[in-house]
């Protein structure tokens, strides 16, 4: 009887794109969610009042359907 040949399979050797953005990783996600998860009510109000009246930014609402291209936007402006 004759042995059947098969061919060896052929392996990826891609790793998985990371599941973090640019310049981010597991420690630098755990290390925010620390930094949440142990904030007090007072110290998050005060934060969201300083974000709110800082003077080189702006709070502003725009619909759900358009914040891809406003991310899309401001990472543009910030890469060159």
């Amino acid at each position: 009887m004759k042995r059947k040949t098969t061919k060896p399979v052929a392996r990826s050797t891609k790793r998985d794109p990371s599941p973090y953005p640019k310049a981010w990783n597991r420690k630098r996600v755990q290390t925010l969610l620390d930094y949440y998860e142990n904030q007090t009510d007072d110290q998050a109000i005060a934060e969201a009042e300083a974000a709110y009246n800082a003077v080189d930014s702006t709070m502003m609402q725009i619909p759900l359907a358009l914040v891809p291209q406003v991310q899309r936007l401001i990472s543009r402006k910030r890469a060159g």
